[in-house]
């Protein structure tokens, strides 16, 4: 069986997580923190995660996860069949993964941590992240889906992704990254009732209790 390991978290272990019970694929979760020790870098390279295992071997890098997945487990697929729907799907991926998340990362920090970024980090983040918005609601389609009329792997994405960089850009700049755009907040409202999404929401809530517990700290 397939072992996702990391830890509830990460938006990237959620993606992935998002896929797995959408799919109904049978897995198994293992809490493994992200670090730099010989044991976790032994199994995933960079000491990321997710990473998953199976058959003996594992695989890092959440999209890397994403498609492998699609191939091994083909009912109940999250791309299209026809070429060009796949290469859109897999472009609002790009899009939200490198234009907007990783952009905004380099506030979490701050926004989430207890840390601090300099006002020049902020600034350069901040028209990033407006450009990144504009960019993404070009190819949004929210039809109902992100993609179109089918729930895809960009769901997935923008599920998992989205809530995180619309929280982080509010705390840091007061405002609604996506406050000229209502149909975002109506998308990520309505995704939330999905009986996956609830279940990786109410299990990371549940993990995050966990190790606030363990390390006598408030889950944050």
């Amino acid at each position: 069986m397939l072992k996702l390991c990391g830890i509830a978290a990460s938006n990237y272990y959620n993606k992935v997580k998002l896929q797995l019970i959408e799919k109904a694929v049978a897995f198994e979760e293992e809490l493994v923190s992200p670090s730099q020790d010989d044991g976790v870098l032994a199994r995933t390279p960079m000491g990321k995660v997710p990473f998953v295992e199976v058959n003996g071997h594992t695989l890092a890098e959440s999209q890397v996860i994403s498609e492998y997945i699609e191939e091994v487990y083909p009912a109940r697929p999250l791309l299209p069949q026809d070429p060009l729907a796949r290469a859109k799907v897999r472009e609002l991926i790009e899009f939200i993964e490198l234009h907007l998340e990783l952009v905004a990362r380099r506030l979490y920090g701050e926004a989430f941590f207890g840390g601090a970024a300099s006002d020049r980090t902020k600034e350069a983040v901040g028209q990033e992240l407006d450009k990144g918005v504009r960019a993404f609601m070009r190819l949004a389609k929210f039809a109902p889906f992100v993609a179109g009329p089918e729930f895809t792997l960009a769901d997935c994405a923008a599920i998992a992704h989205l809530p995180v960089v619309t929280l982080a850009a509010k705390r840091i700049y007061g405002r609604e990254l996506f406050a000229d755009h209502p149909q975002v907040g109506a998308y990520l409202k309505e995704m939330s009732e999905r009986p996956a999404a609830r279940r990786v929401a109410e299990d990371r809530t549940a993990q995050q209790k966990l190790l606030a517990e363990r390390g006598g700290r408030r889950p944050g």
